[in-house]
């Protein structure tokens, strides 16, 4: 029971973390926000993101001070190419011509220009990484995650980060749907998720149509 408490213990804090950074990027919470704070809206996504990082600093030094029993270990040939896709998928988020909007995705830009929407509003674009897959920040994330030596502890949270990476993208796509209608429906129904799939993808000109 001693050693499944460490554990058990991280699983309930990553769901905290969870359910806590769900609920402040719901539309509901920005909106009570800006019917109560209205001053506030401006900085809310700045905020929003220096909670969510200051949240993930105590899993850090948990992980740290307390990694638990090595699980796997990549060797050899298996190390090579656990390597290679973490770096490929490293190179890929930090891919030049991304269609999102990094100053507002961090926050910057609704800050210096005022902003006092409670929603994320962007216009539809589909990216290169787009064509292939709806989340490729959350699939690339889930390969840097997956290709590490294992502990205890880390499969712990690499479970509890691919789950709310699923649910999250559900929620996500909630509010894409909400915010682009039958163009985001349509553009869901032609691209796999968060596992690239041949079948379900698209090329640079029926990319262009769904934008246009």
């Amino acid at each position: 029971m001693g050693s499944a408490s460490p554990l058990l213990g991280l699983s309930a804090a990553w769901l905290g973390y969870g359910c806590l950074h769900s609920l402040l990027a719901s539309l509901a919470v920005k909106r009570w926000t800006a019917a109560r704070w209205p001053g506030l809206m401006p900085a809310y996504r700045l905020l929003y993101n220096l909670v969510a990082l200051l949240a993930l600093l105590p899993f850090g030094f948990w992980l740290l001070a307390d990694p638990g029993p090595c699980l796997w270990h990549w060797t050899g040939p298996w190390r090579w190419a656990a390597d290679g896709l973490a770096l490929s998928s490293l190179a890929a988020l930090l891919l030049p011509g991304s269609p999102y909007d990094t100053g507002a995705f961090l926050g910057w830009r609704p800050w210096r220009e005022g902003r006092m929407d409670a929603g994320d509003e962007e216009p539809f674009r589909i990216g290169f990484l787009h064509r292939f897959v709806r989340h490729p920040w959350y699939a690339l994330s889930l390969v840097l995650l997956w290709t590490r030596d294992m502990t205890a502890m880390r499969l712990v949270s690499a479970l509890w980060i691919t789950a709310y990476f699923i649910v999250g993208s559900r929620l996500e796509e909630r509010k894409l749907i909400a915010a682009h209608g039958d163009r985001y429906r349509r553009y869901r129904a032609r691209v796999a998720g968060l596992l690239p799939l041949p079948w379900k993808t698209l090329s640079r000109a029926e990319a262009r149509d769904l934008e246009a």
